[in-house]
């Protein structure tokens, strides 16, 4: 593919993808609502507020894919997770829709499944089991994708991102770790593979400790680079510093679930 959008591309994980993606994808084009800091005279960006589908189509208008990053990345009232991250998100599949776009990544998360005890191993046919109203949002977004994919022909991948970083922080960390060169491979596979219909994989570097079956992944030919034991001792120093939380320890999604909960605890337990 010729012509790829990155959305969202001022955020944290849209600054990496960037350095990373523009050597294989020298006509990135870029969008977000604000302009990236250090955006370079040798970049296209295209403003964009995702809940304006005007602005959406605009921003879409001549590429083959779109990777899409944009949105609210956290935990928020609904009226935000509402209008980022549901009417934004629909915005960008119809927009893809009718301006021809042949592939979408969408940037899915682990907090779409949040609520699986951290002693499951799930892959990615288990029933949603979202954390939060965020968790609720990206599994939205994976029903949509595969709408789109079934009725509309997009190829479209949905990324369950764990966590990016330089290296696991934690020990939820270390079993959901993410390596940035990691997620582009996930995402060149996205846009490339030409046998890719509609897929949902879990966005994991190799993690020994890892909760998550991928192996649909490495069916594609994922090959993780980033192995999170390597830097075991440096997360379980940074774990012994923070408090203990009984249901974010319990649970995948860590203290998304805790944050509001007010559940039978006695009943979760048992899931």
């Amino acid at each position: 593919m010729a012509r790829i959008l990155l959305t969202g591309a001022a955020g944290d994980i849209g600054t990496r993808l960037r350095k990373i993606l523009k050597p294989v994808y020298p006509q990135l084009r870029l969008s977000d609502i604000k302009e990236p800091a250090d955006l370079s005279a040798d970049e296209e960006f295209v403003p964009a507020e995702l809940v304006r589908i005007e602005d959406v189509e605009r921003a879409v208008d001549g590429v083959e894919g779109v990777i899409h990053l944009g949105g609210y990345s956290v935990e928020g009232p609904w009226e935000t997770i509402l209008q980022s991250n549901i009417i934004g998100c629909y915005n960008l599949f119809e927009a893809a829709r009718r301006k021809g776009v042949k592939r979408i990544v969408f940037a899915s998360s682990n907090h779409a499944v949040g609520f699986y005890p951290r002693h499951h191993q799930i892959g990615v046919n288990v029933a949603v089991r979202p954390d939060s109203r965020y968790g609720v949002s990206k599994a939205f977004g994976e029903a949509l994708g595969a709408l789109y994919a079934n009725k509309h022909g997009l190829r479209v991948l949905c990324i369950r991102i764990g966590n990016v970083g330089d290296i696991p922080i934690d020990k939820r960390r270390l079993a959901i770790w993410l390596k940035p060169e990691d997620l582009a491979q996930l995402i060149h596979i996205g846009l490339q593979h030409p046998d890719l219909r509609f897929e949902i994989f879990y966005g994991s570097s190799w993690n020994e400790r890892g909760w998550w079956d991928n192996h649909r992944a490495y069916d594609y030919g994922y090959r993780p680079t980033g192995r999170a034991e390597d830097y075991r001792e440096h997360a379980m120093a940074e774990q012994a510093k923070l408090k203990p939380d009984p249901v974010g320890d319990f649970f995948q999604g860590g203290s998304f679930c805790s944050l509001e909960f007010t559940g039978d605890g006695g009943l979760v337990w048992k899931t």
